[in-house]
């Protein structure tokens, strides 16, 4: 990977015409979906701003729109006290249970804390290039919002489908970006960074999954696994019998995957299938992969352990980072920055 930045400082030097000899390549972060395991990217931030990179453009999906979107408009304190301070029973608070729309959770309790903390501002109006990606629900047209209020791109980017309600955006109805663009690399490219330092929350997730190419019913394993019928109950508990199945059903039970279960479990295996596919196609300059699979998509109450993997994972790219800026920067020479990576294209950190 540094070898190739070399060969691309080589080649533009000269075209970098009247901004000094001091100018730093331009930085471009494209932080990754994930919901709670989303966290991570706050202790990512913090880490590269402890080590003086600034970024200069900004690309978030779905939580990695929250996260960049609060850092662009200066409220990640504000993000990172409410995620700590967050418990399951408060969390429960957030979700607005809608039955008879187009989906679980209608957001707006959400929205209502986001706008809050960010107010009216506009994306146009930060200190810095800022972009979230959504998906358009009938064509499948992956949508960059880089205008209009911050808290709509940032709403839009996590509208994860059957869970949140899709959000219209001008003409279009939008939902989350992880859809098209998991880890949107090209948009922080096409905003025009020079180096792109990317976040993906789901290198761990499932691994490196195969092919199972045999495999069947055995004849003397049941075919199916029935739910464990719930015992009776007489007197006032009837009346509870439809909640409860409604919450077996949801959540799952006797063996078999609820319905959250398997939406989740579904978007996770699709979005880190296009993720591979898009890192192989247009990967970042480097790549950080915090270990986060053992947290939950709902496990919001465990921010601090989050944000703690996403630190470490970061501290451990700061050496990578840095010798990357150097290699950019006018005046850096082949002689004075030797490649310490040769066979990959990307240098990826995990923690």
């Amino acid at each position: 990977m540094l070898e190739n930045l070399i060969g691309r400082n080589h080649i533009g030097t000269n075209s970098k015409v009247g901004l000094g000899p001091t100018r730093r390549p331009v930085i471009g972060l494209a932080l990754g979906g994930g919901a709670a395991r989303g966290f991570a990217h706050i202790g990512i931030m913090r880490t590269l701003l402890a080590h003086g990179i600034n970024p200069d453009i900004i690309v978030g999906t779905s939580m990695g729109a929250v996260v960049g979107g609060t850092f662009a408009s200066g409220h990640l304190d504000t993000l990172e006290e409410w995620a700590r301070g967050l418990q399951p029973r408060n969390i429960l608070g957030y979700l607005d249970i809608k039955l008879n729309g187009s989906g679980l959770i209608g957001g707006d309790k959400l929205a209502a804390q986001l706008e809050a903390s960010l107010g009216q501002v506009a994306i146009e109006d930060l200190q810095l290039r800022f972009a979230s990606v959504a998906t358009e629900v009938r064509t499948g047209h992956e949508i960059w919002l880089t205008r209009g209020r911050l808290v709509d791109a940032i709403r839009a980017s996590f509208a994860l489908p059957g869970i949140f309600s899709p959000f219209l955006v001008g003409d279009r109805w939008l939902v989350d970006g992880a859809l098209v663009n998991p880890v949107p690399v090209s948009a922080a490219r096409a905003l025009g960074a020079e180096i792109v330092i990317a976040a993906n929350l789901s290198s761990d997730v499932f691994g490196h999954a195969t092919t199972i190419f045999a495999h069947g019913t055995d004849t003397d394993t049941p075919a199916t696994i029935d739910d464990v019928a719930p015992p009776k109950r007489g007197g006032i508990g009837k009346f509870f019998s439809p909640e409860r199945t409604m919450k077996r059903e949801f959540f799952g039970g006797g063996g078999r995957p609820g319905i959250s279960t398997v939406m989740i479990d579904a978007f996770n295996i699709m979005q880190d299938r296009i993720t591979r596919a898009r890192l192989a196609g247009d990967p970042p300059d480097l790549l950080i992969s915090p270990r986060v699979a053992q947290i939950g998509w709902f496990d919001f109450h465990r921010a601090a352990e989050t944000i703690a993997h996403g630190a470490r994972a970061a501290e451990r790219a700061i050496e990578s980072i840095q010798e990357a800026i150097e290699i950019l920067s006018p005046g850096a020479t082949t002689e004075s920055a030797q490649p310490t990576v040769t066979d990959n294209a990307t240098s990826e950190v995990q923690d």
